[in-house]
């Protein structure tokens, strides 16, 4: 099945493949992704902080040395999301009074991605505080889906979606509490990966607020890559995560699958529906079993409730809306403990079931809208809805910190549309390979 794809440039093990072979030097590697990006990043807005002349110099430094077994990204130019400190570089979260904090080293991640071999070309635009589904801020200003640059790009790693399916770079990373992985790889067509909860370190990933110190997590938010292939994404996981994982490598005819297409928060659209319900039809006719309801799916709504509960806190930190009050640490830990039992009762539904199957979002990529989340409203299938109750369709995955991955699986009117593989706590390489493999079912890659 046909999606919207804008480029054919290679990703990232391709591009390491050339560099090992000797077709390509690190610093060609990297002169074309800079053209690359002078080219179609005008009207495009993603890549907002550039660091072009010291990754030259990296790859200069390259050229001639022995590539090591733990270097798979060697000479692979790359760009990550704003929010990721970059020793030299702002880190704004999108807001004016932070325009000049330089961090001071790097992020884990980015620390982990050098050590790979790769080469960081810059940073890609967000949402001021991560805290919205498009990515404009008045630091770097707005980034427009390539697809239709009259649509967002998505957030609050939308600057990294498009920088991928525009063929900008080959590689990126972002983060996700709220989809903000997801929700870019569905509206603008690439793979997304959102891990399970505490396997990517989020240091190095923390709002300028806190004056460059380290601070506590906290809960739901993760950090993971974005690319244009299973296989990227799952080698940009391994030498970015914490804990070493197993795989299962079930094929697909020997998976069981439950697609979870309603919810009774969010009414799902049709141009979203009709890709998805297509993907499902190809995965059983390659031998898969789905299902379409299980009695062991926990209460949606409760789910969704308690979700935004904690995200509120997350985002937050306690802190209270204007007129609200903060919540009592006693409350916060009964929260958790509606957590935990939320999280008991997926795994118990995937002792039946491999993988659960979901849209990131019940609409595609929309028109720019200025209005605050709070207000914004969302035209599905016909009728006005309330936009913030399509986090339901993140909370799924982020309230019981399970792994999610989103392929693109088809399109509707010109605009890509992805599908959501879940799976248990620590399957993350598991429901990468099982949307590669849909992938090749639906369109050979």
């Amino acid at each position: 099945m046909a999606y919207p794809k804008l480029t054919d440039e290679p990703g990232a093990l391709e591009v390491a493949a050339q560099l090992r072979d000797g077709a390509l030097s690190p610093l060609e590697a990297v002169d074309a992704a800079i053209a690359r990006i002078e080219a179609l990043d005008g009207p495009l807005n993603a890549v907002v902080v550039r660091d072009f002349d010291r990754a030259r110099d990296i790859a200069k430094a390259m050229d001639g040395l022995d590539i090591r077994a733990d270097q798979p990204l060697f000479g692979v130019p790359m760009t990550v999301k704003e929010s990721f400190n970059v020793a030299g570089l702002p880190t704004t979260f999108g807001h004016l009074e932070y325009k000049d904090n330089m961090a001071a080293s790097d992020s884990t991640v980015v620390a982990k991605l050098r050590r790979a071999g790769a080469i960081i070309l810059g940073k890609t635009n967000v949402p001021p505080d991560l805290a919205d589904l498009q990515s404009n801020n008045p630091v770097y200003g707005r980034t427009n889906n390539p697809h239709d640059p009259t649509r967002v790009a998505g957030g609050s790693s939308g600057g990294s979606a498009v920088a991928l399916a525009s063929g900008m770079v080959p590689a990126e990373y972002g983060s996700d509490i709220g989809s903000s992985i997801r929700n870019p790889a569905h509206f603008n067509g690439v793979f997304g990966h959102k891990p399970s909860f505490g396997l990517v370190s989020r240091r190095g990933h923390a709002h300028p607020a806190a004056g460059g110190q380290d601070v506590h997590d906290g809960p739901l938010s993760v950090t993971g890559p974005l690319a244009r292939s299973a296989d990227d994404l799952a080698m940009l996981l391994e030498v970015t995560a914490t804990l070493p994982l197993g795989r299962k490598g079930k094929r697909l005819d020997q998976c069981r699958f439950l697609a979870v297409l309603e919810h009774p928060v969010s009414e799902v659209d049709q141009a979203v529906l009709g890709p998805i319900e297509g993907a499902i039809s190809a995965l059983e006719a390659a031998g898969a079993k789905v299902d379409r309801a299980s009695d062991l799916v926990p209460d949606l709504a409760e789910q969704h409730a308690n979700y935004l509960r904690l995200l509120n806190v997350a985002m937050a930190r306690g802190r209270p809306a204007p007129g609200g009050e903060p919540m009592l640490v006693s409350d916060y830990y009964l929260l958790l403990d509606t957590q935990a039992r939320n999280r008991y009762a997926w795994a118990r539904l995937f002792e039946r079931y491999d993988f659960v199957l979901a849209p990131p979002l019940p609409f595609l990529a929309y028109k720019h809208d200025a209005t605050p989340l709070a207000q914004r409203k969302i035209a599905i299938n016909g009728a006005e809805h309330d936009f913030a109750d399509a986090l339901a369709w993140a909370g799924i995955a982020t309230f019981p910190d399970l792994p999610s991955t989103v392929v693109p699986v088809g399109g509707t009117d010109g605009l890509p549309c992805g599908i959501q593989v879940m799976g248990p706590m620590w399957g993350d390489y598991d429901c990468i390979a099982a949307a590669g493999g849909i992938a090749r079912i639906l369109h050979g890659g």
